[in-house]
């Protein structure tokens, strides 16, 4: 086991190191691929690299094949840049983080379009009763301390 700072660092030069293997692959199927991330396991055997594709569905299950397809060659290219005593095994998961910030971006919009409707409907609205239905007559008062409570 290593401690995390070495971890992190190991992470850092996988995923630079795949991103710069990916660029020279000559497989068609991969398309714009952007590395996005890396994670390796504390004992440094296995790396998790994270990737993103530009382009529609059918694109992003191409470069997904063909990535698949080129990760032994991928794991060599890394591992001898590395110069580690072993090479980790490489898996490829396709980054879902961008399709989540747009829906989450998509959703914000409908409820600030939500919230300008709610907004102009109550501009010409008025209190069902007075403005403040706790406010005391001043007369009231006066009454009341007129009174003397009985003995």
């Amino acid at each position: 086991m290593v401690d995390a700072a070495k971890r992190a660092q190991v992470s850092k030069r996988v995923m630079e190191l795949t991103a710069q293997a990916v660029r020279k692959l000559k497989d068609p199927r991969v398309g714009m691929v952007t590395i996005t991330d890396a994670r390796m396991t504390p004992d440094l055997r296995e790396a998790t690299v994270f990737y993103t594709v530009l382009g529609d569905d059918e694109q992003v299950k191409a470069s997904a094949a063909g990535l698949e397809r080129a990760t032994g060659h991928l794991r060599t290219t890394v591992g001898r840049a590395l110069g580690m005593r072993h090479t980790p095994s490489i898996l490829f998961v396709a980054d879902t983080v961008p399709d989540q910030a747009n829906r989450i971006e998509e959703l914000l919009a409908k409820a600030a379009a939500a919230d300008a409707e709610v907004h102009k409907i109550a501009e010409g609205a008025a209190y069902a009763g007075d403005a403040n239905p706790y406010i005391v007559d001043e007369d009231d008062d006066e009454d009341e301390a007129a009174e003397e409570p009985p003995k």
